[in-house]
């Protein structure tokens, strides 16, 4: 179970590992922080130490942009498939796996937007997103094909907020349907990492049904991002006891992060340690259950 350094954007993801690390936090995963010339230097003397998982934002570049692979503006897209072709540079520098990133979307936002509420603008049409997200999707399989890496798409979230402002969904894969047409259309090298707390917040907006959304993709699923929120903002809560996943989850992969923000480290190694217990306690009633 990853602990994620995504809520730390003020200093860099290894000064984050290492804190998380005196907290005996072994697994991290390297989400978005600030740029650090020394990032790839510290990453590798914590290597022996610490096992890592880079998603989305990563390695945070020094002149920040707005990552879209499907969007129409050809900088944008031309920049972001950029920084999947170094991230996987990295995941391989570092020995690692697969490299997680988020699913692209029809709207162009500002920099200065992202985390706010993004004014309305025109949406690129959802047909002509979604093709143009697969093409650079297959195109970066192969490589990734070449490179001996896995190549994981996360759900977006859409909000009730985002709905009211557009007047219908402006992201890509948030829906169950769209999510499992995608990935079935998708080579091995390409798999599916679930938000389950975007999942619950675009459940409600869109209308559907969580538990029912997870047996829909559940056969893409290689991975997990963990937290939870009241149902109408993606708020990255800790997980409880209560959180609607628990009697669908696959506990039985190699990779789950808790997106879980505003906790100390201590604390976090105590969630993580929770979470844990609760997932071997799952997999255990499941094989049971057989």
């Amino acid at each position: 179970i990853f602990a994620s350094t995504g809520g730390a954007t003020t200093r860099s993801a290894a000064h984050t590992a290492a804190e998380f690390l005196r907290h005996g936090i072994r697994e991290v995963e390297l989400s978005g922080g600030a740029p650090s010339a020394t990032l790839e230097r510290d990453l590798r003397t914590l290597r022996g130490d610490v096992t890592f998982q880079l998603h989305n934002y990563f390695p945070p570049p020094a002149d920040p942009f707005v990552f879209n692979l499907a969007s129409d503006d050809a900088t944008v897209r031309a920049r972001s498939v950029s920084h999947v072709r170094t991230a996987m540079r990295w995941a391989v520098a570092l020995g690692l796996p697969r490299y997680s990133f988020h699913a692209g979307f029809r709207i162009n936002p500002a920099v200065a937007e992202l985390g706010r509420p993004i004014g309305k603008q025109a949406l690129r049409d959802r047909p002509g997103a979604l093709q143009e997200f697969g093409e650079q999707i297959l195109r970066l399989a192969a490589e990734a094909r070449q490179e001996g890496v896995t190549l994981l798409i996360e759900n977006n979230v859409v909000s009730a907020s985002n709905l009211a402002t557009f007047g219908e969904d402006p992201l890509l894969l948030a829906h169950p349907e769209e999510m499992a047409g995608f990935m079935a259309a998708m080579p091995s090298e390409v798999g599916l990492l679930l938000d389950v707390a975007h999942l619950k917040v675009s459940g409600r907006s869109l209308g559907f049904d969580p538990v029912a959304a997870h047996a829909l993709v559940r056969p893409w699923i290689r991975g997990y991002h963990l937290s939870d929120n009241d149902g109408l903002t993606d708020s990255n809560d800790p997980v409880t006891d209560r959180s609607w996943f628990w009697d669908v989850i696959n506990p039985d992969l190699d990779y789950y992060s808790l997106e879980v923000y505003r906790l100390s480290a201590a604390d976090m190694a105590r969630h993580q340690a929770r979470v844990a217990t609760r997932l071997a306690d799952v997999s255990a009633s499941q094989r049971i259950s057989k």
